[in-house]
């Protein structure tokens, strides 16, 4: 589960007046995807599998899951997809068919399970007392809508209770007493950007790691960091990377908190399975580096096979390569929009903190069912 540190959130009164975007599927041949034969699909087979386990209850995906060549050379893997999907390119209602791609990737923190003078950063567990409303069980024309808060008595005794917004950052950071800490690590900055992110991999004193994923979010909306720093002169729109923005920091550290705050969105998390190939994404199946990705499922149903076609961050060079619709994140709202996972650690980082490229997409619907168009 990703989320973006480049999204400028709309207000929900906003954005209900807003028209909500249209896709249109169109109907292409293996021939029109830029270098599909470039591509040598050598680790396709590891994501096809974890993939066929997400989509399991898909009758459309049946056939193709229980007959993949998994042990066969990349020819038959290739002729196999050949076979039995057919491209369809996605772009917007009105025919516009580049969109953007971002990056994200698994943070690699250093962390305890206990607090101590070196790990004293908390990351904090879902609390006992955030509500979650979903406001289509009240208003059918909600559905989908849900807001969260806290329950707290009434001022006026013998009053109702009522139900406020849930604490954001400022107020988590000063210390919620009833906030349960999941582990502690010892940096301030990477615990924000492995919020941003929706989980990671923390390295605890004894050698061994566990890993943290995406359990729930207070309900503020998210507001970029390198946004706010862009709009007060600090940074030029190109500088305002991941990069850029912990630079800055390290510039002003005095200051760091205060920026951090700006954000009042906050996550929390859950322990997941660290030996695990990836983190989990939200088909629930681990993520594959650089075969995974996260997109709006409102226009490509989650578990798709997507061709991208792009190029590397800061680069020329393209990058034209097969997908899988294995992710959903905050920040991905688009129909030709998509976030492009690269893997753990230091490197996958400097990768995903970088990208922000244009893109095509098609996504490959297996054949003789009909696509969601």
């Amino acid at each position: 589960m990703v989320l973006q540190a480049s999204q400028v959130p709309i207000k929900p009164a906003v954005a209900a007046m807003l028209p909500e975007p249209k896709a249109r599927w169109t109907p292409a041949t293996f021939a029109d995807l830029p270098a599909w034969l470039a591509d040598d699909l050598r680790d396709v087979k590891i994501a096809f599998a974890e993939n066929c386990k997400g989509v399991r209850s898909k009758p459309e995906w049946t056939s193709a899951c229980a007959r993949y060549p998994f042990n066969a050379p990349t020819v038959e893997q290739r002729a196999f997809i050949e076979r039995e999907f057919v491209p369809y390119q996605i772009t917007r209602a009105d025919a516009e068919d580049r969109g953007l791609i971002t990056g994200y990737y698994e943070p690699l923190l250093h962390g305890s399970r206990t607090k101590t003078s070196r790990f004293n950063v908390p990351l904090y567990a879902r609390p006992d007392d955030l509500l979650v409303v979903d406001l289509g069980d009240l208003y059918p024309e909600l559905k989908g809508k849900r807001v969260r808060g806290r329950i707290v008595d009434s001022p006026q005794p013998g009053q109702v209770k009522r139900v406020v917004p849930y604490f954001d950052r400022a107020q988590i950071e000063a210390e919620v007493a009833t906030l349960k800490p999941l582990a502690w690590v010892d940096d301030v900055v990477e615990a924000f950007f492995l919020q941003i992110q929706g989980s990671g991999l923390i390295e605890l004193p004894d050698g061994k790691r566990m890993r943290v994923g995406y359990a729930d979010q207070n309900g503020h909306p998210y507001r970029g960091i390198g946004r706010v720093l862009v709009e007060r002169g600090e940074l030029k729109l190109e500088e305002a990377s991941m990069q850029g923005i912990k630079g800055w920091i390290a510039r002003n550290p005095d200051k760091a908190q205060a920026l951090l705050n700006e954000n009042a969105s906050y996550v929390f998390f859950r322990e997941i399975d660290a030996t695990a190939a990836g983190p989990l994404g939200s088909l629930g199946v681990p993520l594959t580096a650089e075969r995974s990705m996260a997109v709006d499922t409102r226009f490509i149903p989650p578990g798709s096979m997507v061709y991208l076609a792009t190029t590397y961050p800061n680069a020329l060079v393209p990058l034209n390569r097969l997908m899988f619709a294995q992710d959903i994140g905050g920040a991905i709202r688009g129909v030709v929009r998509g976030d492009f996972y690269w893997g753990t650690g230091l490197a996958a980082g400097e990768q995903a903190g970088r990208m922000k490229q244009n893109a095509q997409m098609w996504v490959l619907w297996p054949k003789g069912t009909a696509p969601p168009m």
